[in-house]
């Protein structure tokens, strides 16, 4: 398939992916893009309204807004990718042990698991980061942390029905040892859901990332990030400010938005009824 022909039969998934293309090249080229210094304060460009100058204007630190919204989309996938990556580090793993060897290693593994997803997502990292303490690391420790079960659960409900075919009974009778079973024959075979619930959390890491610094426990001012600067611009929206708060809200709104859209492109086209369709 072309892609013209790509975009007209997935426009959402065409629009999420340019979406999160901008605000990837936003974060690779921040330096380049952004005109001032997104964490130095001008006590003489306070509250400024957007201008040709400071087209977000500035906030009440007198920064320019448009610059920390640019440095901003940094903070936001330098949380989701890590975070990401520590979800399947601890999920994957777990996933293919539970459902491969069953009995009591998969109804301890899979309970630990539920242990983690049984309180209010919100307070347990509250919880958690008043616990490791605040910072970028801290936040990506702990959404990494609560999502791993999710990827867990996934990857051990594809190995049970893998385990009941021939798959599995043909790599025993070859010979091959538990590992490569693992790795090689069962992985492989769920990296089609892992896919699709991998966009989806990292909207979710994005979204939580903001919303722990809104409330004071995720990354810290003067950091440009957009939590942060939500955070601030809610503190002065009452006087008329609202460009404050605006602009990185629909930055987050925006790239949440575009994680979405890929995440339901990425369900429909690695499902075989809808790949059938396709053709």
């Amino acid at each position: 398939m072309r892609l013209g022909q790509w975009v007209r039969a997935e426009p959402g998934t065409a629009f999420g992916a340019m979406l999160i293309g901008t605000f990837a090249l936003m974060a690779a080229f921040a330096p380049l893009i952004a005109p001032y210094d997104p964490t130095q304060a001008r006590p003489d460009a306070v509250l400024l309204a957007p201008s040709a100058r400071h087209w977000f204007g500035t906030d009440p630190n007198g920064m320019d807004v448009f610059s920390r919204l640019v440095y901003g989309s940094r903070y936001a996938f330098g949380v989701a990718l890590p975070a990401l990556a520590l979800m399947l580090a601890v999920g994957l793993p777990v996933g293919l042990v539970a459902g491969y060897l069953g009995g009591w290693t998969d109804e301890l593994l899979i309970r630990a698991t539920d242990l983690l997803r049984a309180f209010p997502t919100i307070v347990f990292a509250l919880a958690l980061v008043a616990a490791v303490g605040q910072g970028l690391g801290a936040m990506i420790f702990v959404i990494g942390l609560l999502d791993a079960p999710l990827f867990a659960r996934l990857v051990r409900s594809e190995v049970l029905a893998l385990r009941r075919g021939t798959l599995v009974e043909s790599a025993v009778v070859a010979g091959n040892p538990t590992w490569r079973i693992l790795l090689v024959h069962l992985l492989p075979n769920c990296a089609q859901g892992v896919t699709a619930l991998a966009a989806f959390r990292m909207a979710w890491a994005v979204r939580i990332s903001a919303t722990l610094s809104f409330v004071g426990v995720g990354i810290q001012a003067p950091t440009p990030e957009w939590g942060v600067m939500i955070k601030l611009g809610a503190e002065h929206i009452v006087t008329g400010t609202w460009w404050v708060v605006l602009f990185p809200a629909l930055g987050l709104i925006l790239l949440v938005l575009g994680f979405n859209f890929v995440a339901d492109g990425l369900s429909r086209l690695m499902d075989p009824r809808h790949r059938a369709g396709v053709r």
